[in-house]
């Protein structure tokens, strides 16, 4: 077998490899992920790389490293779920780096954590005057949270009392010209219905449709492989329509 035969089924090997491990190992490495997570991450590409193209070994024991090293990251998240000491351990935890307005200079040496990386990551947030701040907290993910002060936190309704309406998450009724008919059933309407709405947006079939969302308003927003047309249109006449 030629090198570039090897090459192709030792990818296909590690990319199949890498798919079922990330699956296995689910949202958590990706959710919050710390400066460790990122090492164990780049040492299991590193491993499915030379899988793929160091020629000058057999492929099997980088396969076993491959497993052995998902096999550690799956215990080790078994054990910080089930142990706080070893997650403050691995992961550490939020540090405040500002409280009651005033910077605390002891957390930001112990964190090696400039000035400058603080006024950075406020910019970020929308802050640009450390007067505003009242806390500030560094994530162990290394993102900052930020509580403003009173004065200068942004209005809300409940402030003013008012009681805005519900908008809630809208229903996708067609997904790239395909019928989901599950919500379509959810929302208490039909193909009929559906057909005559895209009807009238001048699509005459539904693969024509790229996109239809139904709003909680009753508001239908259909989008069509045509670029150029896109538009609401109000269903409060059809809503008893069989």
């Amino acid at each position: 077998m030629n090198e570039a035969a090897v090459v192709l089924v030792r990818s296909i090997i590690a990319f199949g490899s890498l798919l079922i491990f990330a699956r296995f190992l689910g949202k958590q490495q990706v959710s919050q992920i710390t400066f460790f997570d990122y090492i164990l991450g780049i040492t299991i590409g590193s491993i499915a790389a030379n899988l793929t193209t160091d020629l000058t070994s057999e492929a099997w024991p980088h396969w076993i490293g491959l497993i052995s090293w998902t096999f550690m990251v799956y215990i080790l998240q078994i054990v910080t779920l089930k142990w706080r000491k070893a997650s403050v351990y691995l992961d550490g935890e939020p540090a405040i780096v500002i409280m009651n307005g005033k910077i605390m200079d002891a957390v930001m040496k112990k964190l090696r954590y400039r000035i400058s990386d603080l006024q950075e990551q406020l910019r970020e947030k929308g802050v640009f005057n450390l007067a505003e701040v009242e806390y500030a907290i560094i994530e162990k993910d290394g993102q900052i949270s930020v509580m403003k002060k009173a004065e200068y936190a942004p209005l809300t309704a409940e402030a003013i009392h008012l009681k805005p309406a519900y908008k809630g998450l809208g229903t996708e009724l067609i997904y790239d010209g395909v019928i989901i008919e599950n919500n379509l059933h959810a929302v208490q309407q039909n193909k009929k219905w559906l057909a005559e709405k895209i009807k009238e947006q001048g699509y005459k079939d539904f693969t024509e449709v790229f996109l239809a969302i139904l709003d909680p308003s009753g508001s239908l927003f259909i989008d069509g492989y045509r670029d150029s047309l896109s538009h609401f249109t109000d269903i409060s006449d059809y809503k008893g329509l069989e």
